[in-house]
This record gives structure tokens, C-alpha cells and sequence, in this order.
């Protein structure tokens, strides 16, 4: 099995895809039939009637220099809940949600991404 994409519910389509354009998303598709797509990142924002309560899924988003991004989007006026700050598993993290109320993590890994302490063996 293979995860083909991650969707996140709006109740405001275009407005979800403007706050994900500020985070450096670009849609490909906008249809009113179908998610709105963005390109390499498996990602899209669906119409639904009202947004999910509770904590929910959240989708996390690397960045290669997390204090840039986090000072560029902060410029734009994106407001962070929390960090950026060390994790337990060695990864600088932010947090902050989308206009629908979806958990979103920006993050850097670092060398810990691909090979870290606690990765189970295959």
C-alpha cells in the first residue's frame, strides 16, 4: 500500500488555496468537482459543508532553512502557534493551522530525516 495524497477539508476553497500559495504551494487544478491539487506534494484542499473538530491529521511540510521560511511567512503575516523548537526526535518544528482550523507542521529534520536513532528495522 501506498499513500497517494493528503487532503485537507475547507469550507472556503479559494481561500484555503491563497493561504497555501503564502506557504509556497501552487495549485495545478481547481475544480469544484475535485480536490484542488498542488504539484509534487501529494496535497490538496477539498470543499466540505463545515469543518472538522478536534486535533485531526496534521500534515507536515520540510523545509531545507526552517528560520527563513518561518521569518518569510511570519513577514506575510502567517501567524505560528508555536516554535520553531527542538523536538524529543531531533527535529526543529513550528506549528500553526490553516484558515479551516487543520494542524500543519513546518519542519527541518536535518541528518536525523533519513537515518534516526529510533528508526525501526526493516
Amino acid at each position: 500500500m501506498n499513500l497517494n495524497q493528503v487532503t485537507a477539508p475547507s469550507t472556503d476553497v479559494a481561500r484555503s488555496i491563497e493561504f497555501y500559495r503564502r506557504l509556497g504551494l501552487r495549485p495545478i487544478d481547481a475544480s469544484r468537482l475535485r480536490p484542488a491539487r498542488v504539484p509534487g506534494r501529494r496535497f490538496s484542499v477539498e470543499r466540505v459543508e463545515r469543518a472538522p473538530s478536534g486535533h485531526g491529521i496534521v500534515v507536515c511540510f520540510e523545509c531545507e532553512d526552517l528560520e527563513r521560511a518561518l521569518a518569510d511567512l511570519e513577514d506575510s503575516g502567517i501567524h505560528f502557534e508555536s516554535g520553531p523548537r527542538e523536538e524529543p526526535w531531533l527535529w526543529q518544528e513550528a506549528r500553526l493551522k490553516d484558515p479551516d482550523g487543520n494542524s500543519l507542521c513546518l519542519f527541518q529534520a536535518g541528518k536525523n530525516r533519513k537515518n534516526p536513532l529510533w528508526r525501526v528495522a526493516e
